[in-house]
C-alpha cells in the first residue's frame, strides 16, 4: 500500500505549532501539534476529550461555521486536526485556532455535550487539563505566522 502523507512527515523534528498538513480540492487540513511527537508527554484522554468538545463547539459557532469540516484529535494524542474550506485563509485559520484556544483557556461551567445522552463517554472529561493545554499552546502560537505553517520551515 501507498504510505499516507501524514506518515511521511519527520516526527523526530516536528515541534509544537500549527502546520498545513494537506490540501485536497477546497479542503485544507491543519495539523495542530500540541505535544512534541515521541516526547513522552501526551494529551491525557480526559483533557483531550474535553478539548475536543470545547474546540469543536467554538469553531462551529464562529464566523467560519459553514467552512468547518472537522475538528478532532490525533490518535497519537499529540494534537488535533482542523479541516476547513479554502475560503478560510491560513491566517484566518490561525486566528480561529488562537481564538478557540483562548475560549478553552478561559472556559468555566458545564462542558458542552457532556451529558450522558449527548456523549458516548460522558464521564471522562478533564477541564483543568484542557485549559492547561490551551494556555500552553497560546504561548506557543503567540508569534506563529503563515510562514511557520510549512513543515519545512527552519526559522531561517
Amino acid at each position: 500500500m501507498k504510505t499516507i502523507a501524514s506518515f511521511t512527515v519527520n516526527h523526530d523534528t516536528l515541534e509544537k505549532g500549527v502546520y498545513i498538513s494537506r490540501i485536497d480540492g477546497d479542503v485544507i487540513t491543519y495539523d495542530i501539534r500540541m505535544k512534541k511527537p515521541n516526547g513522552g508527554d501526551y494529551l491525557t484522554n480526559g483533557a483531550l476529550h474535553t478539548f475536543e468538545h470545547l474546540f469543536a463547539t467554538y469553531a462551529r459557532n464562529s464566523a467560519y461555521t459553514d467552512q468547518v469540516i472537522y475538528v478532532g484529535p490525533m490518535g497519537c494524542r499529540t494534537g488535533f486536526y482542523l479541516l476547513l474550506r479554502d475560503s478560510v485563509s491560513p491566517g484566518q485559520a490561525l486566528d480561529l485556532i488562537r481564538d478557540s484556544f483562548a475560549f478553552i483557556a478561559g472556559f468555566s461551567g458545564e462542558i458542552p455535550g457532556s451529558k450522558r445522552w449527548e456523549c458516548g463517554n460522558y464521564l471522562e472529561h478533564d477541564l483543568p487539563g484542557a485549559k492547561a493545554v490551551a494556555e500552553n499552546m497560546l504561548l506557543v502560537l503567540k508569534d506563529w505566522n503563515e510562514k511557520k505553517m510549512d513543515y519545512r520551515y527552519t526559522g531561517k
